[in-house]
């Protein structure tokens, strides 16, 4: 496996691996993004053991020791796993997380200690501005959020929109199809009561791009694709809830 390279905007870049036994027949694509900024952030940390080649391939747009703040959606292998390593090798990053996952989960399982955001708050990074969204289960985990990228109108949004295969880093081709495909397969999605007016809220930002954990990035009408996300799971909720009545 290899780590390839990609910036999908301004000052964002893309670090893919590929790992074709993970979601067979098709693999799926484990992504990080790097934001540029005077104090840079990564936006999920990977694996543990993905850790060798990942960072080698950040420190092609960066030198590690440049790296100031990482985060990621929510609590799990391929979006922590590797956070203590990264802050080994990173002295001055510190962890940014949601408050329900540092006061519950980050706060003891990061060596140094973390900078905890409430629903709404806003990270300067130094010419460029993040705001913590918060997404509670969904798509899965109940610590769960999104950051907003203002500058370039990026959504970093996580698990949502995750399809399979070793496509393009950047697509204007729909993915909303493949992501209920994927989600359909591996039914990842928390389907709640609030599931869709969550993903409608995302909606309301108008993102011009959705940075995606697994799969292609989007650019185009971020917004209109996210609230046909929102009503697919509106209308799959209401079926269930009559097969079930």
């Amino acid at each position: 496996m290899d780590a390839k390279v990609d910036e999908i905007g301004n000052g964002i870049f893309r670090v893919s691996v590929f790992v074709p036994h993970v979601l067979p027949p098709a693999g799926i694509t484990f992504n990080e993004f790097i934001v540029m900024a005077d104090e840079p952030l990564l936006f999920h940390c990977g694996h543990r053991k993905l850790f060798p080649i990942v960072s080698a391939a950040v420190a092609r747009v960066l030198p590690l020791d440049r790296l100031r703040w990482i985060s990621f959606g929510h609590l799990e292998a391929d979006e922590c796993g590797a956070m203590n390593q990264w802050l080994a090798v990173s002295p001055l990053a510190q962890v940014v997380h949601g408050i329900r996952g540092c006061r519950f989960s980050v706060d003891d399982m990061a060596d140094r200690p973390p900078l905890a955001l409430s629903h709404g708050d806003l990270l300067d990074l130094g010419g460029r501005r993040v705001r913590f969204i918060e997404t509670p289960n969904v798509p899965h985990g109940w610590d769960a959020g999104v950051i907003y990228e203002e500058a370039t109108s990026t959504l970093f949004c996580g698990d949502l929109f995750a399809h399979g295969g070793n496509g393009p880093a950047l697509t204007t081709a729909d993915i909303i199809a493949p992501a209920i495909a994927t989600d359909g397969a591996g039914g990842y999605t928390c389907l709640m009561p609030t599931t869709a007016p969550i993903i409608h809220n995302l909606s309301k930002l108008a993102p011009e791009m959705l940075a995606v954990m697994h799969g292609s990035s989007f650019r185009g009408h971020a917004g209109a694709a996210l609230a046909e996300l929102a009503n697919h799971y509106a209308a799959r909720l209401q079926a269930e809830l009559k097969d079930s009545a």
